[in-house]
């Protein structure tokens, strides 16, 4: 292991200097117009799979972008692992707010700025550098497939379809990411937890155009007033949420796993001050880490309706709009919960209006143990890199199209993040610590030495 490590830090300069090539290619998935980018950018990256030392390379086609896909087969009877990541970045406005053009990196301040130096570029390509270096060395205890996509960031629309028609060709053992983050290299933390996500736009309808409040106001039900009764009574005096079986399939985290989540340093004045707000609030008996990872949270969006211009309109609106997004949890179904949400709905509005409750996108939440095998290998490569064991850490994020691989392939993913919170991912001056992409190659290296050993 020795050996392979001492190869990658001998080729540090050149793997930033390759991924530098890639950060170049403006791979905007949202926007139509980079179609070319997004194909130049995936065959960029099957070259240097390539020439990393994989058995094949394909650029493949989907509904939507390519997704690149690598394979090398060390022995048949070894474990496989199925390294995920993404090359599509998001979009880079406003523009005028970044301090060097987004798609001419640089290092500066020991950080290399881009968009896509975190996410996913930067992240993804430890995990070729890494390869690299075992392949060289000798030392690739498994076989190894590569899929990167160029969806990620607009959802993965095309991915699961795509998935599902290759799923002989992905099968793995173990699923591996870097596309988190962790607290930082003082506190590593490994992501153990996704929420997942039910998605649901609401309607109440009443009298059939907007009245006149002076002469209908007091005789018919007004649907923004009922609207926004459904929405006050969404939760409880505790904050817990009201919708009958909301929390039936909830997996709850023993005691062991709670003491670990507090370990994690958290400064709840800090935290509360960094937001504005006077106070926290939020589920009666439990932390602040643990209400925004491991419980399950609903929030409304957005909600409209009637006059909302300058000056005054004295109506009653026909009709009242509302969106409402509910976080999962483990065991947590966004089909049944969407479901639950609808037939509360329908069974609290009166009579007076009528309701259009629509789920209109999810996914489901994704767990993995900290006592999995994958997990601890995880935890002793970063304690020998960083000098401290990793912390199980659950993101109240969603990556809807890990748990759909995960359920797919039968493989549980392990969530290697080394991005920083400071990382302005998705933001203007997108930048990546080169020490955290050096010690993330180093991490990756050891963590295999550690699973396959």
């Amino acid at each position: 292991m020795e050996k392979t490590i001492s190869y990658a830090k001998e080729n540090y300069s050149r793997f930033m200097q390759e991924l530098f090539e890639v950060i170049r290619i403006p791979s905007i998935s949202a926007l139509s117009e980079h179609a070319p980018d997004m194909v130049r950018c995936a065959e960029a990256l099957r070259e240097r799979l390539l020439k990393a030392g994989v058995d094949t390379a394909e650029v493949m086609s989907t509904d939507g972008a390519p997704v690149v896909f690598a394979h090398k087969v060390v022995d048949a009877s070894k474990p496989t692992v199925l390294v995920y990541g993404h090359y599509d970045v998001m979009p880079v406005e406003p523009l005028e707010l970044w301090v060097t053009p987004p798609f001419e990196p640089q290092v500066r301040d020991g950080k290399i700025w881009g968009r896509g130096a975190d996410d996913d570029k930067g992240q993804g390509f430890m995990h070729i550098a890494a390869f690299e270096s075992m392949v060289v060395c000798g030392s690739l205890p498994c076989n190894v497939k590569f899929l990167l996509e160029g969806e990620e960031e607009i959802g993965s629309p095309a991915l699961t379809t795509w998935c599902e028609d290759h799923a002989d060709l992905l099968a793995a053992d173990l699923i591996l990411v870097s596309d988190t983050s962790m607290a930082s290299l003082d506190c590593p933390t490994v992501t153990c937890g996704l929420r997942g996500l039910a998605y649901m736009d609401m309607t109440v309808t009443g009298p059939d155009r907007d009245l006149h409040s002076g002469l209908f106001g007091g005789a018919v039900d007004n649907p923004l007033n009922v609207i926004s009764r459904i929405i006050a009574g969404l939760h409880d005096k505790d904050g817990r949420v009201t919708v009958k079986g909301f929390y039936d399939d909830v997996v709850e985290l023993s005691d062991h796993e709670r003491v670990e989540i507090a370990k994690r340093p958290f400064d709840e004045e800090a935290y509360r001050n960094s937001l504005g707000v006077g106070a926290l609030a939020g589920e009666a008996g439990y932390t602040t880490p643990e209400r925004t990872g491991v419980r399950p949270a609903l929030d409304v969006n957005g909600i409209w309706g009637g006059h909302i211009g300058e000056g005054s309109k004295t109506v009653i609106p026909s009709q009242a709009h509302a969106k409402v997004s509910m976080r999962l949890v483990a065991n947590q179904d966004h089909n049944k919960i969407a479901e639950l949400f609808k037939e509360h709905v329908v069974n609290v509005a009166p009579a007076s209006v009528k309701v259009d409750v629509r789920h209109s996108h999810g996914g489901a939440p994704y767990m993995m143990s900290p006592s999995h095998p994958a997990y601890v290998a995880a935890s002793k490569a970063i304690e020998d890199v960083l000098g401290k064991p990793a912390l199980p850490f659950f993101s109240g994020g969603s990556i809807p199209i890990i748990s759909k691989m995960s359920a797919l392939l039968g493989a549980k993913a392990l969530l290697l993040g080394f991005g920083l919170g400071d990382d302005n991912t998705h933001s203007p001056n997108e930048n990546y610590a080169v020490e955290n992409f050096q010690k993330g190659i180093e991490t990756i290296i050891r963590f295999y030495g550690y699973m396959f050993s």
